[in-house]
C-alpha cells in the first residue's frame, strides 16, 4: 500500500479469502502470519464464480501460459530468508487462496505484465496486487487506500490518478498499474537501485524507510531491508511477495493452484471519444454491464465521465464488434436526455441531486456560464438508459447502500410531499428515523420541505455486505481515537458504528480495540 503509515492488522472474524495489505475485506489475524487484505464474497465475487460468466485461463494449444512468463521475469527470486519462509507457509496451508486469486487476476494479469516488461523492471512486482489487494479492483482499506494497487488519495493525484464524483483513478486498471509503475520507479532511484527498500517505501512511506536507515547507521549496523527496524506489516510485506514469488516458481511441485492464463491480451482499450451510457455499451460489445465494470472499476456511476478519460476497455473478443456499434452512434445518442421544465424553488443543486448528476454537467449540457436559472426555463438533464439496478455503481445503488448502513434495509418507496408534511411526521409514517430520512435524501434534519418534493423512503433492505462497493474493514483503534474521528475518517454515522460493533456511543475506546466498519469505497475518497 503507497505510504500511509503502518496499518494495523485487522481483527480476527469468519474470514474467507485473504490477501495482504490494508484493505480487509474480511478480518484477518495477526499481518505478521498472513495477507492483509480480504475481498469479500460479494455480488461481484459471485458473478465471476459462475461457470458462464468466467474468464478463458487455460491457453489454447500453441499459446503461451503467462504464469510462465512471469517467471521468465524474476529478477528477485534469488534471496532466500527465513521471513520468506514463513510467509510460503501461510499459503500452502490456505491454497483456495491462490485459486481465488488466479480467477481475479485473469483480466488483469497480461496488462501489468507487458507494461512492467516496458518499463523493464522486476516480475515478480506483477504479483504485488496478490499481496495489495488480492487482485480486487475494489478493494478498500482502513488505511483508505483503493484500488488493486492500493493508493491513498494525495498519492495517487499525485501519480495522475484523478478522483471525483463521476471516477475514480485509483481503481482504474490502466491509470493505477501506470501510477504504481512510475512510483515504484522513483522509489527504486530514491533508494540506489535497491528493490526490496522500494518495495518496503511503498508499503510504509519513503519517509519511515529513510529513518529505519539512519537510526541504523548511528548506530553502527547495515542499512538493508532485512536489517531494518520497520513497522510489522512492512517486515512481512516484502517476504510475503517474494513468497509468492517462490511458490510460483515451484508451483510443479507444491501443487498451489495458479490457474492457468494465456500470455494474450483480456482486454482492448478503445478510445470513445465522448461520454457514454454503461449499459448500451454493454449491449453494443454483447456483454453483461458487470463485465463492463469490472474491467472498468474506476466508473463510479451509470455512464463515463463527461470530460473523460474517454476510453474503455472491452473484452478483445468483443472490441471489433463494440467499435462497430460505436461508429454507428450518433455522439448526441451516447447518453439519453430528459427535458426538464425549473419549478419555483429550484436550483441546480437540488435538480441535480433529483436527476443523480452534478452542477457541472447540468451547465455544461445546458451551456449555462452561471449557476442562475429562472423558472420554466427548460433544461436537459442526462439520464440512464436502462434500468437503475444495471448500474451497480449508480447514485441511485449508493442511496441503497447508504439505507443498508443505517438500517439493513433496502425497500424503496417514491413519498410525494404534501401540504402540512415535515421530517418528522414522514419518518413516524415510515418508522424510520429523521436522521435516516434526512440522509437518504441528501437534507438535514432542519430542512424545510415544499409541497410536490419527491422523497426517498427506504423501509426494508438487503444486506450491504452484498454490495459491490461495500467492503467490510477491519479497524484498530490508535491512541487518541473516538466514535466522531473514526466515523469522520470514513464517511460513516457514529450509530451505525456502536451498532455494528454492540456497543454504545459513551462506551471508552482503548488503543489495539478491533471494530467492524462498512465503508462506501466511492464515498471514501
Amino acid at each position: 500500500m503507497p505510504p500511509n503509515g503502518a496499518a494495523p492488522a485487522p481483527a480476527p472474524a469468519p474470514a474467507v479469502l485473504i490477501s495482504a495489505s490494508p484493505p480487509i475485506t474480511e478480518a484477518t489475524p495477526h499481518a505478521d502470519e498472513l495477507p492483509y487484505c480480504v475481498p469479500e464474497d460479494n455480488l461481484a465475487e459471485q458473478w465471476l464464480q459462475d461457470p458462464s460468466n468466467a474468464a478463458p485461463f487455460l491457453p489454447a494449444v500453441g499459446q503461451r501460459n503467462l504464469w510462465e512468463d512471469i517467471v521468465g521475469g524474476f529478477q528477485l527470486s534469488a534471496i532466500k530468508h527465513a521471513r520468506i519462509q514463513s510467509q510460503k507457509r501461510w499459503f500452502l496451508r490456505n491454497p483456495d487462496y491462490m485459486e481465488r486469486v488466479s480467477r481475479r487476476a485473469t483480466r488483469y494479469l497480461n496488462y501489468v505484465v507487458n507494461e512492467l516488461k516496458h518499463a523493464d523492471m522486476p516480475l515478480e512486482i506483477a504479483l504485488l496486487p496478490i499481496v495489495e489487494s488480492a487482485f480486487d479492483p475494489f478493494a478498500y482499506s482502513h488505511g483508505r487506500a483503493s484500488g488493486m494497487w492500493q493508493f491513498i488519495g494525495p498519492t495517487g493525484r499525485q501519480y495522475g490518478m484523478e478522483q471525483n464524483w463521476w471516477y475514480d483513478g485509483r481503481r482504474d486498471v490502466v491509470s493505477s498499474t501506470a501510477g504504481a509503475i512510475a512510483y515504484l520507479t522513483d522509489l527504486h532511484q530514491t533508494f540506489d537501485g535497491d528493490w526490496l527498500l522500494a518495495l518496503a517505501a511503498y508499503n510504509t512511506g519513503e519517509g519511515n524507510v529513510k529513518k529505519a536507515i539512519r537510526r541504523n547507521r548511528r548506530a553502527g549496523k547495515p542499512g538493508d531491508f532485512w536489517s531494518l527496524r520497520l513497522p510489522r506489516e512492512t517486515r512481512a510485506y516484502v517476504p510475503r511477495l517474494l513468497a509468492v514469488a517462490e511458490l510460483l516458481q515451484d508451483r510443479a511441485n507444491n501443487g498451489l493452484p495458479f490457474l492457468e492464463i494465456a500470455a494474450e491480451p483480456y482486454f482492448t482499450q478503445v478510445d470513445i471519444g465522448s461520454q457514454l451510457d454503461l449499459a448500451q455499451a454493454a449491449a453494443m460489445a454483447g456483454i453483461d454491464t458487470e463485465e463492463i465494470y469490472l474491467l472498468n472499476p474506476g466508473l463510479n456511476r451509470w455512464a463515463t465521465p463527461p470530460d473523460g478519460p474517454h476510453r474503455l476497455l472491452i473484452p478483445t473478443a468483443s472490441a471489433e464488434q463494440f467499435k462497430q456499434s460505436l461508429r454507428k452512434l450518433p455522439a448526441e445518442k451516447r447518453v439519453s436526455w430528459q427535458r426538464y421544465t425549473i419549478q419555483r424553488g429550484d436550483t441546480l443543486s437540488v435538480i441535480a441531486r433529483r436527476f443523480h448528476t452534478t452542477v457541472g454537467v447540468i451547465k455544461n449540457a445546458n451551456r449555462l456560464k452561471s449557476s442562475r436559472i429562472r423558472e420554466k426555463q427548460t433544461l436537459l438533464i442526462p439520464a440512464a438508459i436502462k434500468n437503475e439496478q444495471l448500474y451497480s455503481l449508480s447514485e441511485e445503488q449508493r442511496l441503497a447502500r447508504k439505507a443498508g448502513n443505517s438500517r439493513g434495509g433496502t425497500q424503496r418507496v417514491n413519498y410525494t410531499v404534501r401540504s402540512g408534511d415535515s421530517l418528522w411526521s414522514i419518518a413516524k409514517r415510515f418508522n424510520v428515523s429523521i436522521r435516516n430520512l434526512a440522509y437518504w435524501n441528501d437534507m438535514v434534519p432542519k430542512d424545510t420541505l415544499r409541497v410536490g418534493q419527491s422523497l426517498t423512503v427506504w423501509t426494508r433492505g438487503a444486506d450491504i455486505a452484498q454490495s459491490k462497493m461495500i467492503r467490510k474493514v477491519g479497524y484498530k483503534v490508535r491512541r487518541g481515537d473516538s466514535l466522531y474521528r473514526i466515523a469522520r475518517r470514513f464517511n460513516l454515522e457514529t450509530g451505525d458504528i456502536t451498532r455494528w460493533n454492540d456497543i454504545t456511543r459513551s462506551s471508552i475506546l482503548y488503543p489495539g480495540q478491533r471494530l467492524t466498519l462498512y465503508v462506501d469505497v466511492r464515498n471514501s475518497i
